[in-house]
């Protein structure tokens, strides 16, 4: 089981395939257990890395989440990629991972090939889905299914785990607000932005919302691409699947 140390504590991550470096990011209160299917599809043309972040599946639990939870990820995701000599490397991140994967490119561009930013909120937090952020957790603790799914990304403690999260969203969405520490116009890496029109955390917003702010973060960039499919849910990575893999290898192949 690989892993290296990260300020003092262990950070796991899978390792698998060959070629050009591809890392996948999970979202918030997930592990890269979630990527257990696919990244042996994508193995058959990359080297693929999956890194559980500090606190979540195989790696040290921290008694406390970082209040800027995705900054710190993306400095976890720049040590890893300088400890195995791996830039440049794709990225792929989906939700809070999305979030995760533009921070990086934005730091330390010099390690980044492209970046797929999947099924995300946009540049800022939104009081619409922190609001009724706590209520959702609490009730999912509660659902059988809910709780097999987390219980199969971090094990028997993973009640610890999605408490941990809820708390630094909702630190953060009161603190801080922003993902990002540099403006978006700084992000020199090749993007594709993708989500599903029909996602559930998302839909509620305003009629588009996806695609205006998707066009709106475009903008802010300055080039990149976006594709929204029209149906499935949260993330597109995984409710369109196969359509997303065909799309991301064109993507990252051209």
């Amino acid at each position: 089981m690989p892993e290296f140390c990260y300020l003092g504590h262990r950070l796991h991550y899978t390792d698998q395939g060959a070629g050009t470096p591809l890392l996948l990011l999970h979202g918030n209160a997930a592990s890269s257990n979630m990527f257990y299917g696919t990244a042996q599809r994508y193995a058959a043309s990359f080297r693929v890395i999956c890194p559980d972040f500090l606190g979540h599946g195989a790696s040290d639990r921290l008694s406390e989440f970082p209040t800027d939870l995705w900054f710190e990820e993306a400095r976890q995701v720049i040590a890893l990629l300088r400890a195995l000599d791996l830039g440049p490397a794709h990225l792929i991140g989906t939700s809070g991972g999305a979030l995760t994967a533009i921070n990086v490119a934005l730091e330390a561009p010099e390690l980044v090939r492209k970046v797929i930013a999947d099924s995300f909120e946009g540049d800022h937090s939104l009081e619409a889905v922190t609001s009724y952020l706590a209520e959702e957790r609490e009730a999912s603790k509660q659902d059988e299914n809910a709780r097999q799914f987390f219980r199969y990304m971090h094990g028997e403690d993973w009640e610890g785990v999605v408490d941990n999260d809820t708390a630094a969203v909702l630190r953060h969405h009161k603190e801080i607000g922003r993902f990002f520490h540099r403006p978006l116009s700084e992000l020199r890496t090749d993007i594709l932005l993708t989500g599903s029109l029909e996602d559930e955390f998302l839909l509620s917003m305003a009629p588009g919302y996806m695609e205006k702010t998707y066009q709106n973060l475009l903008t802010q960039i300055g080039h990149g691409s976006l594709y929204l499919f029209p149906s499935g849910g949260h993330p597109a990575m995984f409710s369109s699947s196969d359509d997303f893999y065909r799309l991301s290898l064109d993507f990252l192949n051209s």
